[in-house]
């Protein structure tokens, strides 16, 4: 799969996979860790566009991305992102990490092969102070709790002042946790996606 290079289109390798292909990939791979994808397919449209909705493109310089598994969002992101900003996105699964790596030719995207608890730390070591947005679909309600409030916590130190924490989950279980850390919470609900998902705006 080849793309067009046009100013704001993602430059994508010809060895990256088919939406086929990364389908069967993600299916495999929730198998084989439920617990760390929490859905069968990958994100739809629908939720990608509402989530994204809450970026404001002109100001955004530093987006962090948790989880990317086959890149649904982080391919809109960088679609949509300015031509001097970065992303990075941190990703724990070995197969996952590989495609990424393999799949994009953009210099704004960092691949990193870690966990979302070393935010800050993956920030500093790229020579980045904080974090405008951070995105995540990864399940809070399904990881110990030790893990999910070192995420929370690290996230909520890595960004920015009017930085925010977009979130879609397919469970409410993290609200109390994200509203005892962040300043306002707001919320949404996506139904045209499988599952339908909860979404969650979470300002610094």
């Amino acid at each position: 799969m080849t793309s067009i290079e046009i100013k704001g289109e993602p430059r994508l390798l010809d060895k990256a996979p088919s939406r086929r292909e990364s389908v069967m990939l993600f299916a495999r791979n929730f198998f084989k860790h439920p617990k760390m994808l929490g859905s069968l397919i990958p994100s739809s449209r629908f939720l990608i566009d509402e989530l994204l909705a809450q970026v404001n493109w002109k100001r955004a310089r530093v987006l962090v991305e948790y989880g990317p598994g086959v890149g649904s969002f982080t391919t809109e992101i960088l679609r949509r992102m300015h031509p001097d900003a970065k992303l990075v996105v941190i990703e724990m699964n070995d197969e996952f990490v590989r495609l990424l790596k393999s799949s994009y030719d953009d210099p704004r995207l960092h691949v990193v092969h870690g966990s979302a608890s070393e935010v800050g730390n993956i920030l500093a070591e790229l020579g980045l102070d904080h974090a405008d947005y951070v995105i995540s679909g990864i399940p809070f309600s399904t990881m110990p709790s030790g893990v999910r409030d070192s995420i929370l916590r690290q996230t909520h130190s890595a960004l920015g002042n009017n930085g925010m924490f977009l979130v879609y989950q397919f469970s409410g279980d993290v609200l109390p946790h994200l509203k005892s850390l962040f300043r306002e919470v707001k919320q949404d609900f996506e139904l045209l996606n499988i599952l339908p998902a909860r979404l969650f705006f979470c300002f610094r």
